[in-house]
């Protein structure tokens, strides 16, 4: 047994990781703030790309450092979570178009959806220019993306 996080599991293309709401996810009602679920979504993508064998260290290695940086995001909040729920953040990996990774995900408390994200995250430069991904980054997503959704 090892005291290390978990960064979830794969179930198909579906990457879920398991998370609990604290005290302070919450507002003076004792529901999510929404900022939160933007939080829970950022580790749903850093989780599975780190899965996937993708670490920000390896996209900052190299003659050719890369990051990735959200250009869009759309949510949809159906239901709220409350102090001590156990909540699944649900990413999808479904689209690399240029420079572009289009994802959805969904956070969800059993059977209920909770909070749903479309979001568009943009390959750069660190000067902040766009790039296309590396084919050795596109090798690792590929299998995660839906069939011919690469370009």
């Amino acid at each position: 047994m090892t005291d290390r996080p978990t960064p979830g599991r794969f179930e198909g293309r579906e990457h879920r990781l398991p998370v609990r709401v604290y005290y302070e996810d919450t507002d003076f009602t004792g529901l999510v703030y929404h900022a939160n679920y933007v939080r829970y979504f950022e580790r749903g993508r850093s989780d599975c790309l780190r899965l996937m064998g993708i670490g920000h260290a390896e996209l900052l290695d190299g003659d050719q450092p890369m990051a990735f940086v959200v250009s869009k995001m759309d949510l949809r909040f159906l239901k709220p979570a409350r102090i001590d729920d156990e909540l699944v953040v649900r990413t999808h990996y479904d689209a690399a178009k240029g420079p572009r990774l289009l994802i959805s995900q969904t956070i969800s408390r059993g059977e209920d959806d909770l909070c749903q994200a479309d979001v568009e995250v943009v390959c750069i430069h660190m000067d902040g220019r766009p790039r296309r991904p590396t084919k050795a980054l596109l090798e690792k997503i590929g299998p995660w993306l839906a069939p011919g959704t690469t370009g």
